[in-house]
């Protein structure tokens, strides 16, 4: 068997369509006794990109030239359609597993027509053909046996789609992999080939969303010449089964409508957002709906006219029901006048409103209260909300996880969430259940992901960081795959098939979410990073508003470290239905990698481990280091089985993020050394340099900061 090493270097911008020839010869000429033929009609845009991608796919893989033919009466043909487009499909035998998918879904089946094998990819719409075609490609490039084939598949939510914190200006907030896709400037005459591109990677995964600009919204992506531009690229999406969405800016009626007013009760305010919405449809017919964040960090919103969060999002839902669109409200608001805690306010304001909203609208929550951290407890409004549909919001890009320098696999972040258990109805009433909403019935669902692509050749910046808007899709289309599952699919194709390195660099990915976790924040610490563009720790940090500081969150002192939450302090925990309410509250049954999260722990009390908190902290930022050592030793093993660029490139990062784990791990025990006035055991390193050192270290111009500011 030959391996990837003996290929010229790569530069990743395949992602994980490569489709190289398959290298295993027995394997290849099983693949190619069953798949002789396409029998199709591409009698739809949609259908016509999926034949495309079909022979191109088949053409690498089993690099021959497929041929196209009308003929079933002969072995080894691949029929792909719908009933509809395709009558002999409904000669094939597939009736019980259509009627089992729906209008997304799709079935991938051995059967046979007139007495000769074929293979099915059928659906009932072409979109659906579209997601079968990616199925039955990456079902090859992974290595999957042919013989007796039966796949049948539907997306368990319903919206799958990217939130791109893309501004019009082409810089991108919390953006680690250059510049914006979207050249604004050019747009809408000339498109670029990644646009395409991009929509192929999208599809492959089933994501059929893309809200193109920044939820710190800017008023002018709705005016007449910004929204011809996003047409041009709904274009280029709708037949990968794309929409797209764009970010309302709540005081849009003032900034470019004139008015005095962004009232959501005011007449003329209503006249305006529905005028707007007839202009948006007549120029994007199949334009998916707003995202919108109000009342948060500075955006304008509903409160400003003392209204509620459910009267602006109604506001908007009116304007776009007619045209079946969609609003999804960003949950993601808390007030720094409020001096109740931070991980409270959404809940007290949100809660109180169940119901009140109307049927096109979601709530975005995030997987937890506070902001993308490495770890959360999953967010309290999952559960207490049933009468609205709640839209999971996850963060790909890497805003508090080491931007695009750390190699941090985030599908186990993502199954943490979807996998816990709220009881909101007893045991077994998970997260997922509401997200997708079986839970409580809910007609729409939906799961958003905050993108990581960008400007760089390898759309990610991190050769790894692919895997997490891989893994997202993956998750949104069925949340029941195990991350493992999804890093060895990521891996086979992006890498290599060869089982001495994939199983290898799965164990590497599956282990980077909780090495990032122990050497930055382990135990339940959250929110120690530095100010502003959160690169690196800051542990320190404190002035102006209390929210945006350290200390409000680790409450360090001589006593011990770590927020109360309890009903002895701010009671968080009371957001959480029983019997969680309760294990969270208790000291001795808090789960360990939350304790600090929801306790203010002494630093002489005894863990589980027999060590004291001060030692168990010691050990866990020294583990996270050696565990990217790990990582290290892991990934130069594999020398043989990747490209030279690629795997050059990942050593390198591989070897600046050592040295951070380090600088997190020793400017965080230098830190709360201060509080706790006990030794770091002498059988972990030492800090390299002084407190004084850490705490004087500058950075300019991290990525992901548009304006700049430090």
């Amino acid at each position: 068997m030959t391996n990837d090493r003996t290929k010229s270097s790569e530069d990743g911008y395949e992602l994980w369509l490569r489709y190289l020839p398959v290298a295993d010869a027995e394997r290849l000429e099983a693949y190619r006794s069953v798949v002789r033929c396409i029998v199709s009609r591409a009698t739809s845009p949609t259908l016509s990109v999926a034949l495309k991608e079909l022979r191109s796919g088949l053409q690498g893989l089993l690099d021959w030239s497929i041929p196209i033919t009308d003929d079933l009466n002969q072995p080894g043909t691949l029929v792909v359609g719908t009933p509809e487009n395709h009558p002999e499909i409904d000669a094939l035998q597939l009736d019980e597993d259509l009627a089992a998918v729906n209008d997304e879904g799709y079935v991938i089946r051995s059967t046979s027509y007139n007495g000769h094998p074929c293979i099915a990819i059928a659906a009932h719409t072409d979109t659906g053909v579209l997601y079968g075609v990616f199925a039955f490609l990456r079902h090859l490039q992974t290595h999957q046996p042919l013989q007796d084939i039966r796949i049948v598949s539907s997306p368990r939510t319903k919206i799958r789609m990217l939130n791109h914190w893309d501004n019009l200006d082409g810089t991108i907030e919390r953006g680690y992999a250059g510049f914006s896709l979207w050249d604004w400037h050019k747009l809408p005459d000339y498109l670029s080939p990644r646009y395409t591109d991009y929509a192929r990677a999208n599809a492959s995964i089933g994501i059929n969303g893309a809200s193109l600009t920044n939820v710190n919204a800017n008023s002018l992506i709705l005016t007449k010449p910004y929204l011809q531009k996003a047409a041009a690229l709904a274009d280029v999406f709708r037949p990968y089964g794309i929409r797209v969405f764009l970010t309302a800016r709540f005081s849009a009626p003032i900034e470019i409508g004139g008015l005095t007013t962004a009232d959501p009760l005011d007449a003329e305010v209503i006249a305006w957002w529905r005028g707007k919405a007839q202009e948006i449809y007549d120029i994007i017919p199949d334009f998916g709906g707003f995202v919108v964040k109000a009342n948060s960090e500075g955006q304008p919103g509903p409160h400003d006219y003392n209204r509620s969060h459910s009267d602006g999002a109604n506001l908007l839902a009116e304007a776009i029901a007619p045209f079946g669109g969609v609003v999804i409200w960003r949950a993601f608001v808390y007030d720094s006048d409020i001096p109740d805690d931070r991980a409270k306010q959404a809940y007290d304001d949100l809660v109180p409103q169940d119901g009140t909203f109307h049927k096109n609208v979601l709530l975005q929550v995030k997987n937890g209260p506070i902001d993308f951290q490495t770890r959360e407890p999953y967010h309290p409004l999952f559960g207490a909300m049933p009468q609205t549909p709640l839209m999971l919001e996850l963060q790909i890009t890497q805003e508090y996880l080491g931007c695009a320098t750390h190699l941090v696999y985030l599908a186990p972040l993502f199954k943490e969430t979807l996998d816990a258990d709220t009881y909101c109805y007893g045991r077994g009433s998970l997260v997922a259940y509401v997200v997708d909403g079986s839970m409580d019935d809910h007609d729409i669902s939906g799961m958003a992901g905050v993108a990581n692509t960008g400007s760089d050749r390898n759309w990610c910046g991190h050769p790894c960081a692919a895997a997490n808007w891989y893994a997202f899709g993956r998750l949104a289309w069925d949340h029941t795959l195990s991350a493992e599952t999804i890093a060895e699919e990521w891996l086979h194709m992006t890498f290599s098939n060869d089982s001495r390195f994939v199983q290898p660099a799965t164990t590497m990915m599956i282990t980077s979410r909780q090495a990032v976790v122990n050497y930055m924040t382990p135990l339940g610490l959250h929110h120690i990073m530095a100010r502003g563009h959160h690169y690196g720790p800051g542990p320190w940090v404190e002035g102006g508003r209390p929210d945006w500081t350290s200390l409000y969150y680790h409450q360090a002192d001589e006593e011990g470290i770590g927020f109360d939450r309890t009903p002895e302090g701010s009671n968080a925990v009371s957001h959480y239905f029983p019997p969680y309410r309760e294990e969270l509250a208790n000291l001795e049954t808090c789960p360990e990698n939350l304790l600090l999260w929801f306790h203010h722990v002494l630093w002489d009390h005894r863990m589980k481990s027999g060590r004291t908190l001060w030692d168990e902290l010691c050990c866990k930022y020294n583990e996270g280091v050696e565990q990217v050592r790990q990582m290290q030793h892991t990934w130069n093993a594999l020398v043989d089985f990747v490209d030279p660029a690629r795997f050059i490139h990942v050593q390198v990062l591989l070897s600046i993020q050592e040295q951070e784990a380090r600088w997190w791990r020793d400017a965080c025990l230098l830190y709360f050394q201060t509080f706790s006035q006990l030794p770091i055991p002498d059988e972990y390193e030492q800090p390299a340099e002084s407190l004084e050192y850490y705490m004087n270290l500058s950075h300019y111009f991290v990525p992901g900061i548009p304006e700049r500011r430090f």
